[in-house]
């Protein structure tokens, strides 16, 4: 069965907000799960995120809204 790159990042961060990825892992698995099918907004919040993780190395404290936010544009779009 085929999981839509909306389920995948979904997936994905959880796994980051339950420490099983690091940084590097979340930043490689959320582009090669590509963005087919997201809407403009839900494109808008993964790039945000991506860009926070390919800046450099960020504690877990201050990338955790940012996941949160992404989650979130994820979950409750249409």
């Amino acid at each position: 069965m085929s999981t839509s790159p909306e389920d995948r990042i979904v997936a994905l961060l959880s796994r980051w907000l339950a420490r099983h990825l690091d940084n590097a892992q979340l930043r490689d698995e959320v582009q090669a799960a590509g963005r087919g099918g997201l809407s403009a907004a839900q494109t808008e919040a993964v790039d945000e995120l991506l860009a926070a993780l390919s800046t450099g190395p960020e504690g877990r404290a201050s990338l955790e809204p940012l996941v949160r936010e992404t989650l979130e544009a994820l979950a409750l779009a249409d």
